[in-house]
């Protein structure tokens, strides 16, 4: 590099020859930068999905991973009749994406839709999921769903659309919670508040290609996922009232302690266990 920087006058003002060269240097440097990712974005749209490891790749990595997938996790959990395999990949799906997991999300996502679990019931996941773990999470699962929707052969056409005839919901039931809602935070966050009840409960828990009951079982299987006590006890005792039985309950803690960690269920146990007692009380 030439160190012979030198300095002039732009009327009045010192300038350093230096200065306008590293500015000219870092802008061009700018520009590269959003000139390749212009042309490496169309190229990472068009790659396929990756698979999920396979028992052997586990292996190679830990034979006790290896083992105790196989031994607990496949010959064990997902035949157990306290759930149906339907239920199963609902709650699985619903915590992979609250934990923004891109490596086991595809091959669940093959298994729900063999399982049973509808495109339209998928995709319905995914947009509820947006407003209960966020929408960097949703989209980030939208898109790999996209590739295993493509491998299917399932197309726009085959699932719900953005505007459809909501389902009825019970007035005064909804009347109070709003009205709770509105006591207790408008002063807080009014904006909070207004989308809660226009977008969450006016408009997403109200489209039909998700049964409540299942809305209920994803919302409170991400929120376990997620660490998110405070609000186990409200949605658990909704996806109750939603047809939840207390045996469905119990057995979604056990899915969730594989996919999501026994700390989170074991932080989760105490709300469940005093919904449960409430409600036998």
């Amino acid at each position: 590099m030439w160190n012979g920087w030198k300095k002039f006058q732009i009327n009045n003002i010192t300038v350093n020859y230096k200065d306008i060269v590293m500015r000219v240097y870092s802008l061009s440097l700018i520009s590269l930068t959003l000139l390749l990712s212009g042309c490496v974005q169309p190229a990472l749209k068009n790659q396929s999905v990756p698979a999920s490891p396979s028992l052997a790749d586990l292996g190679d990595a830990s034979p006790a991973l290896e083992n105790y997938t196989q031994k607990y996790v496949n010959n064990d959990l997902w035949k157990r009749p306290q759930l149906s395999p339907r239920d199963r990949s609902i709650i699985t799906v619903a915590a992979l994406i609250a934990r923004n997991d891109r490596v086991e999300l595809p091959y669940h996502l093959n298994l729900a839709l063999k399982n049973g679990v509808k495109p339209g019931e998928i995709a319905e996941i995914i947009a509820h999921l947006a407003f209960y773990s966020g929408w960097p999470d949703a989209t980030s699962a939208a898109e790999i769903t996209r590739g295993v929707f493509a491998r299917h052969g399932i197309t726009q056409a085959q699932l719900p659309p953005p505007d459809v005839t909501l389902l009825a919901v019970d007035e005064k039931v909804e009347e109070a919670r709003s009205t709770q809602v509105a006591s207790s935070f408008s002063h807080v966050s009014s904006g909070t508040v207004d989308f809660t009840e226009k977008a969450v409960f006016g408009d997403l828990w109200r489209r039909p290609d998700l049964s409540p009951r299942d809305r209920s079982l994803v919302t409170v299987s991400a929120l376990i996922a997620s660490g998110q006590v405070e609000q186990i006890g409200y949605h658990l005792n909704r996806a109750m009232n939603n047809g939840l039985t207390q045996s469905q309950a119990s057995e979604m803690l056990t899915q969730l302690a594989f996919y999501a960690g026994w700390p989170r269920v074991f932080s989760a146990l105490p709300v469940v266990k005093k919904v449960f007692e409430a409600r036998n009380s």
